[in-house]
């Protein structure tokens, strides 16, 4: 019998209708038909979606766990969005927010290929909270964008990411841009001996997104971002395992479309699918996400988990420099902090104000936990 995958969704429902509904779902989630119409007995016995538990969170309010066949996943990421909350997210009372994977589906989809060790390793072992910016905005020529990366490195930065908004615009285009910021990073490199490194952003089809893989290694790189809810996951997965050498970074951009839990989609889906770094908003800044919830993601994606690797947290948007305090004592060391507009904001300055950075959190993180009690 095939391992089953149990789902857990929260689900808005009157007391009389919660079992018909969990049901409902069971049903919808796997073999989207009416069962009584089903011949084939092994359908009905492992492959037909079983509810497992309902409980009460709060009048109107319930947890529903399912179990769903492993094998109808077949090991192919998009499918596993659609057999865990396909169809269900269509209908407006029922939110995706946990998973517990069989060994069967952690295997084949295999997590981090480096993780937060081989993003340490990156920039030295560093055994400290990671630093890290991003490049913009859109509309500033190829020679800009690679001036602020020339600066930011002589700031001593471990990582400079592009923006997300950065793609094949004709101000910088991507083959363009690319080689120009690489380049400008390399000289810094040389002139300060600090390893910083640069990500590029990946967007387009999935030939599209090869050939932006292909240029960053010529030009030396080892890391990429990618928007998974607009590539896909599909792309996704396929990059992951045809670019074994490079570190991904998972960017946020329209994971708020979609009614599943942010721990869930990016401290678990994210991961698995092999996201070494998961970007997303931290709380206080200009989003909604709470405390309570961006504590529970940077959990969720540092966990020890069946021998996956750990993905490392990196709450960004909107943070500023007075922040880095109560970011560190939050997250403990295991987390690499993004600041963007709030260094750039130094203009003439950024490169004393980005040292000034990368100096405070290596003093606040080195007397602090991996991960934050």
């Amino acid at each position: 019998m095939s391992p089953r995958i149990v789902v857990t969704y929260h689900v808005t429902a009157e007391a009389d209708a919660i079992e018909a509904r969990a049901k409902g779902i069971a049903v919808e989630q796997s073999v989207e038909m009416p069962i009584p119409a089903i011949t084939e007995q092994r359908v009905l016995d492992e492959v037909v979606g079983e509810v497992q538990d309902i409980a009460e969170l709060s009048p109107g309010l319930y947890r529903v766990r399912v179990g769903l066949a492993s094998e109808t996943v077949a090991g192919e990421a998009g499918q596993l969005l659609n057999m865990i909350y396909g169809n269900t997210s269509i209908q407006p009372d029922t939110v995706l927010v946990d998973a517990d994977f069989p060994p069967d589906v952690l295997e084949a989809f295999g997590g981090p290929r480096h993780g937060i060790q081989g993003l340490r390793e990156r920039v030295g072992g560093a055994d400290r909270a990671l630093t890290c910016s991003a490049l913009k905005p859109q509309g500033l020529s190829t020679a800009g964008l690679a001036d602020l990366a020339y600066r930011f490195a002589l700031g001593g930065l471990d990582y400079i990411k592009d923006d997300h908004g950065l793609a094949d615009q004709s101000s910088a285009p991507y083959d363009e841009r690319v080689p120009a910021i690489a380049a400008a990073v390399r000289k810094a490199r040389e002139e300060t001996g600090v390893p910083t490194r640069y990500i590029p952003s990946l967007t387009g089809d999935l030939d599209r997104l090869r050939a932006m893989i292909r240029l960053a290694r010529d030009e030396g790189l080892d890391c990429a971002m990618i928007q998974p809810m607009i590539a896909g996951f599909p792309a996704f997965q396929a990059l992951v395992r045809e670019a074994p050498d490079f570190a991904f970074f998972t960017h946020p951009t329209m994971t708020g479309a979609q009614r599943i839990d942010p721990p869930f989609l990016h401290g678990t889906l994210f991961r698995l699918m092999g996201g070494d770094a998961v970007i997303y908003t931290n709380h206080g800044g200009r989003f909604a996400f709470t405390r309570d919830v961006c504590v529970t993601l940077g959990r969720r994606a540092t966990r020890a988990w069946s021998g996956l690797k750990p993905a490392m947290p990196v709450p960004a948007g909107g943070m500023t420099l007075d922040r880095v305090p109560e970011m560190i004592e939050c997250y403990g060391r295991d987390v690499m902090l993004l600041i963007g507009g709030g260094l750039l904001l130094a203009r003439e300055r950024l490169v004393e104000e980005t040292r000034a950075f990368c100096d405070h959190v290596a003093d606040l993180s080195g007397a602090v936990p991996a991960v934050a009690e």
